[in-house]
């Protein structure tokens, strides 16, 4: 009897097959395949632009502001020599507010930003900053028992090519390899470096203590090696080996490896010592592998080649942003907000509004860099020329979107 009351639904073999009714045909409409999605922006251009606030909202202090200053000035050079990848800026825009900066008094530098230059929005202005710092390692000259982690300065068999000498679209991304048999091939990646792929090529600036702090010195792309008589030697960035960046601490965490109050840097590094083994696998999953450069004088430097400053620095990616050019901060980290200068970029610093704060040496900058994970918002400043071109150009608001 209860069966009798039941509601047996069609199963979907039998839905799917059966004839459509006259009046479910009639209705029939033929649907055109949606179009594929959009390639996403490739330069802070392509993002859209729009004013920002006036300067003066930020509350920038008289010290940072200060800083920030003496930073600009060390990056003129290049904003007026490099061509700038977003697309924002031309070298001649730069040429004013890099002569009016030179003469401008330090005690009252917030001004020279408030007047000289022009607050902009790159796309939502939606902001992620990590932070990196100066790591220090124990190392020494020659092998030892205690030392057995090459550290490598640039093979000479290294070549670094433009795409864009071949493929115009494609101008300002690099391809590395070395050439064998007429042909540019891959270089070896992480692993094979680490098993001996480098070995007798006496390419060895000093040999390291530790993988893991090696391997994050690596990602810090320059620091400090601590000799056993107390000496110091400062090694910076000269090249990487074209294999793709992976973030390790994403991976573990994505594998469920990391629990919380692991997913700061230092949770890794604890986390790596703890399973040395699959450690040392996970970081081979990393295959870009860097080599340096011994340094000599202030440092350690930037992309633009002037040192950079804890606290001012920020690393960003040259498509988004004119490398040199000033960028403020907003986030939900207080330590990470304020006045920055681009001097600087990183292998997985990519895209609109991405950043990484330098917080320079020392334990207190290993801690705070380590645990940086700032969500906000940011603007770049540029000079006032070019922003009234971008608005003219596009009908009062630089927006391509």
């Amino acid at each position: 009897m209860l069966s009798a009351c039941a509601v047996i639904p069609s199963s979907p073999e039998t839905a799917s097959h059966r004839p459509p009714s006259e009046h479910q045909r009639s209705r029939t409409v033929e649907v055109a395949p949606a179009p594929p999605p959009a390639p996403p922006p490739s330069t802070a251009l392509e993002s859209g632009v729009q004013p920002g606030p006036a300067f003066t909202s930020f509350g920038i202090d008289a010290e940072r502001a200060r800083a920030a200053l003496n930073a600009f000035r060390l990056s003129c050079p290049a904003l007026l020599r490099r061509i700038d990848g977003s697309g924002l800026t031309r070298n001649d825009d730069w040429s004013e507010p890099c002569a009016r900066a030179t003469a401008w008094p330090d005690g009252d530098a917030a001004s020279f930003f408030a007047a000289e230059l022009a607050v902009v929005q790159v796309g939502d202005g939606r902001a992620f900053a990590t932070g990196y710092y100066e790591p220090e390692i124990a190392a020494s000259r020659t092998p030892a028992p205690d030392y057995q982690v090459p550290v490598y300065k640039k093979p000479p068999d290294l070549v670094e090519g433009d795409l864009g000498d071949f493929f115009p679209d494609m101008k300002g991304k690099k391809i590395r390899g070395r050439v064998q048999g007429g042909k540019l091939l891959p270089y070896p990646d992480r692993g094979a470096i680490e098993d001996g792929a480098l070995k007798g090529m006496k390419l060895e600036i000093a040999y390291a203590a530790d993988p893991v702090e090696f391997f994050f010195l690596q990602v810090q792309g320059s620091g400090r090696l601590r000799l056993p008589d107390g000496s110091v030697i400062r090694i910076g960035y000269d090249g990487q080996n074209g294999r793709d960046y992976v973030g390790i601490g994403k991976l573990m965490r994505d594998r469920g490896l990391l629990g919380p109050g692991q997913l700061s840097m230092q949770g890794v590094m604890a986390w790596l010592r703890a399973n040395s083994v699959e450690g040392d696998a996970i970081m081979r999953e990393n295959k870009s592998f860097v080599f340096f450069r011994e340094l000599t004088g202030p440092g350690p430097i930037g992309a633009i080649n002037v040192p950079v400053t804890g606290g001012i620095t920020v690393a960003a990616d040259p498509a988004f942003v004119p490398l040199g050019g000033p960028v403020v901060l907003q986030l939900d980290r207080s330590e990470a907000n304020g006045l920055w200068v681009a001097q600087d970029t990183g292998g997985a610093i990519k895209g609109a509004n991405r950043f990484d704060t330098f917080w320079g040496a020392g334990e207190e900058a290993r801690t705070i860099a380590g645990g940086m994970s700032g969500r906000g918002r940011a603007w770049l400043l540029i000079p006032r020329l070019a922003a009234a071109r971008l608005m003219n150009e596009n009908g009062g608001a630089a927006a391509r979107s």
